[in-house]
């Protein structure tokens, strides 16, 4: 049920009648005649029924001839009177349809089947099934010198691939209990950390059952990525219980009062990790199909996390923590009596760092707004794309030849191509497919192209090969020049459903237009440097036999153009209707094919002499009735809402989509399009378009999300803005990690810097949130913002590194098809890192401009409500700024 479409090459039996030319002419019957009157005798109908004494019987009237020789035998009855047998006017032998197609394995012939996956169903499904079927096949079904075996599949890939994904979660995860542990330096808030991932991940497979997602790479990656996040919540619970347990408190209250203390914090970060993805979960087109499972799961997941860090860390952490026996090395020293002491105080340098910053705020905000616009500017050096294809081990190549080759010119350049890729050392086989079938693909029908050719080449595994498999086309490239008369490109493996990396598709009502533009541009696209295997679908030419009828004379003799076609297709082609004559085997019907002999088609006196059947019933010759030359026309013509279109399309070589699609609009022919010459979106270049218009969109829309549940959670307007800070700090990290990465911003490092709006916010939330505990504790709001940095310094860096830990495998490109995950990890890895670090010094000081604005603002609505003398005295402590 995986597979219920298949595709084999070959040809199919047919009766095949070969009619000569000259004894039609001199028994003045046409091919058309013959094949009508075959049709019309060789059937089997029903006859209705009758009642005999015996009972009711039916009446079936049998015309099929039993045999070819039967076939053969039956007589054509001419129109001057009189009949013929068939064999007279021709051969009539039991056969093969015309070869339009051919395979090769490693040069050796074969005959080969596509296999098609149903909707619904896996690669690795599909193959498994085709695995099963060929072994049965193979013991005994099929005969001792026939072989069956699967040459190339994108399955091991995927296989690869979901391993690769695996293991870089489980790294990832136990990179981020070693990162917790480093810090803690006790087993048991380590322990009880650790065992916030599998109370998170479990359940969250349970919610993508009810959603019927499946564990795939987006899935899977979306996990990975968020193992170090998952821990975040049980990191600042526990760091929190284990202050409280080391102020002198029992852990059972220390755990009630730790809990209360920061829930309104945790909440916070959890809710902005959820508000990103839902304008993103609504998301359309390509994103949309990528982000809603990724997103769906991210957050389900985070969720999870912060019901087991609300609920289950707080219990373990109330039976389990102990206060701490070594104030040098627990979780966190007695906070309070330090205070009150004076010295020695936390944190020697970040306090001397934070309190220099506090004393120099305009300063410190123009290092931070610098950095910010400073960061845009690496936006231009940055190549754009949609996504790294990666190395799947499997590279196609396209070979076109000339319109009017035949099929032996292209076998011969497809043969003469694997010989070439087999002398590689880094290929491990090669599939040749000569020809293209026609119509609905399962056969090679008399319209199948045989001037193209695919080639499959399977590389040897990884670890065997030298060569990534962008090099190794690289370097076949170079080889491939040296083979004329044919274009030979790799085929992209993009999601726009091109054969090439790079397609831009023209259109206008104007003909001469649109084939000059497209001239000009491909000219002058093979001149840009990183553009390669650049071709335009209107740049070859066709020759062509143009019969042109004679509207005169084919009226004055009864000749229509529906008749003349129907002359010369049957008479070349033979009949290849859905209903043409059948001939009956004992288990199928195969076809009766009528033709001109292939031998008199070579010559075209054959077709200029060929007779059409008028409307008088006389037969009229062709060239009596039109006028037939040797002419040229367009390979394929195109169009787009009735519109002609030319398609051209390029390989990229050390060039991303984004620069050469840049580049390519720049060129003259793109500058000054003809009036009614228009450029259509299509392609890569289309999806990356699309991709960057809807994440700006979704976005603007998760700011706006964040902004409104903060303002929510904290019942005001303006400390929002101090914990929102983190986003555009986050921004320049992202860039400047994709640049010295050399990574694309592409579809996986949007998402990444979607996922980076969730979690930058989590340190301003934690910043924010103790200093306005500080404050209405009755500090000021320069002592309430250095105490709330160095007091949540500790699990701020905690959770940063714990996050970045484990998204450390998936940057570090570990397994199969990680250079296409890994944009996205750097860029989280990058921003939180810049975020985190500017964060601590820059959020304190935004939170004293913001706390100030707001306590002026306060006591000008205050003095405007007692205009006279109602004015209440000032306190010397600063006022309450956000009732919690």
């Amino acid at each position: 049920p995986s597979f219920p479409n298949r595709r084999p090459s070959g040809v199919d039996r047919e009766v095949l009648v070969n009619l000569r030319p000259e004894r039609l002419q001199a028994l003045g019957i046409t091919a058309t005649d013959v094949n009508t009157q075959i049709r019309n005798f060789n059937i089997n109908l029903p006859g209705g029924r009758v009642d005999l004494s015996s009972g009711e019987s039916n009446i079936r009237t049998l015309g099929s001839a039993p045999t070819v020789e039967t076939l053969s035998q039956y007589e054509i009855v001419l129109p001057q009177g009189g009949s013929i047998p068939l064999k007279s006017l021709g051969t009539v032998v039991d056969g093969y349809g015309e070869v339009r197609n051919r395979s090769w394995f490693n040069n050796e012939p074969v005959v080969a089947f596509s296999v098609l996956r149903s909707t619904g169903s896996s690669v690795v499904q599909v193959e498994d099934g085709v695995k099963a079927k060929v072994e049965q096949l193979t013991s005994g079904v099929l005969p001792n010198d026939v072989s069956l075996e699967l040459i190339v599949t994108r399955a091991q890939d995927v296989r690869d691939s979901y391993r690769a994904t695996i293991d870089t979660l489980v790294i990832g995860a136990i990179l981020t209990v070693i990162t917790v542990g480093f810090f803690l330096k006790d087993w048991r808030p380590t322990l009880i950390t650790g065992m916030t991932l599998p109370l998170s991940i479990i359940p969250t497979f349970a919610v993508m059952q009810w959603f019927n997602y499946t564990l795939n790479g987006m899935t899977l990656l979306a996990l990975a990525l968020a193992v170090g996040i998952l821990v975040d919540d049980a990191i600042v619970e526990i760091e929190n219980i284990q202050r409280h347990i080391d102020m002198g408190k029992p852990p059972k209250q220390a755990a009630l009062e730790a809990s209360a203390e920061i829930g309104l914090a945790v909440v916070a970060t959890t809710a902005t990790i959820v508000a990103v993805f839902i304008p993103v979960a609504f998301m359309g087109g390509i994103p949309g199909q990528f982000f809603q499972p990724f997103g769906v799961v991210v957050s389900v997941s985070v969720m999870f996390s912060t019901l087991v860090a609300r609920t289950m860390t707080n219990v373990m952490g109330a039976y389990l923590l102990k206060p701490s026996q070594n104030p040098r090395r627990s979780v966190s020293e007695q906070l309070e009596q330090q205070f009150q002491r004076q010295r020695p105080k936390r944190f020697p340098f970040y306090r001397w760092i934070l309190h220099w910053s506090l004393s120099h705020r305009i300063f410190t905000l123009l290092v931070a707004i610098a950095f910010f616009f400073g960061s845009l500017q690496l936006i231009p050096l940055i190549p754009k794309g949609l996504f790294n294809s990666g190395d799947t081990g499997l590279a196609t190549v396209q070979v076109e030849l000339p319109p009017g080759s035949t099929l032996d010119e292209t076998d011969a350049i497809g043969q003469r191509l694997t010989t070439l890729l087999q002398t590689h050392p880094a290929t491990e086989s090669v599939l040749l497919n000569v020809g293209q079938a026609s119509g609905s693909g399962n056969q090679a029908g008399p319209g199948g192209v045989v001037n193209t050719a695919t080639l499959f080449v399977n590389l040897k595994p990884k670890d065997e090969r030298s060569l990534s498999q962008q090099e190794f086309e690289a370097e076949l490239r170079q080889s491939f020049q040296t083979i004329p008369g044919a274009r030979i490109s790799f085929q992209s493996q993009g999601a726009g459903g091109s054969d090439k990396d790079l397609t831009l598709v023209l259109k206008s009502e104007n003909a001469d237009a649109l084939l000059q533009t497209a001239t000009q541009l491909e000219q002058q696209m093979r001149g840009v440097p990183g553009l390669v295997d650049v071709s335009s679908s209107a740049s070859l030419v066709k020759p062509e036999i143009v019969i042109k009828p004679d509207p005169s004379r084919a009226a004055d003799l009864g000749v229509t153009v529906q008749a003349i076609a129907r002359t010369a297709s049957l008479a070349t082609l033979g009949d290849n209707e859905a209903n043409l004559a059948k001939f009956d085997l004992p288990d199928r019907q195969i076809p009766i094919r009528v033709q001109i002999d292939p031998v008199e088609r070579t010559n075209l006196d054959t077709i200029k002499n060929l007779r059409v059947p008028s409307q008088t019933g006389a037969l009229v010759p062709l060239t009596a009735v039109a006028n037939i030359t040797l002419g040229s026309g367009p390979a394929q013509i195109d169009r787009y809402n009735r519109s002609r279109q030319v398609s051209l399309e390029a390989n990229l070589q050390g060039i991303s989509l984004g620069d050469a699609f840049a580049t390519v609009n720049g060129l003259p022919a793109m500058r000054n399009l003809p009036p009614g010459v228009e450029q259509q979106p299509s392609g890569d270049a289309e999806i990356m378009r699309d991709v960057f218009t809807r994440f700006g969109t979704a976005l603007a829309t998760a700011i706006l999300c964040i902004y409104a549940i903060l303002v929510l959670l904290y019942n005001g307007f303006l400390h929002p803005l101090t914990i929102m800070v983190a986003l555009p700090l986050s921004i320049g990290g992202a860039l400047m990690g994709l640049l010295i990465g050399e990574k694309e911003l592409g579809l996986f490092a949007l998402i990444g810097v979607v996922l980076l709006m969730g979690i930058v916010t989590k340190n301003s939330i934690l910043l924010v949130d103790y200093a306005l505990m500080n404050k209405e504790d009755g500090k000021n709001r320069r002592q309430s913002a250095l105490e709330a940095g160095v007091s949540r310094l500790r699990p701020i860096l905690m959770t940063a590194l714990a996050t970045i830990a484990g998204m450390i495998p998936i940057a570090l490109e570990l397994g199969a098809g990680s250079e296409v995950r890994s944009p996205m990890a750097i860029a989280v890895i990058g921003g939180f890192t810049t975020s985190t670090l500017l964060t601590l010094v820059v959020v304190p000081v935004i939170f004293t401009y913001i706390d100030g604005f707001q306590d002026w603002f306060a006591s000008l609505l205050q003095s405007k409500a007692h205009p006279q003398g109602g004015q209440q005295p000032v306190p010397q402590t600063e006022p309450e700024t956000l009732k919690r």
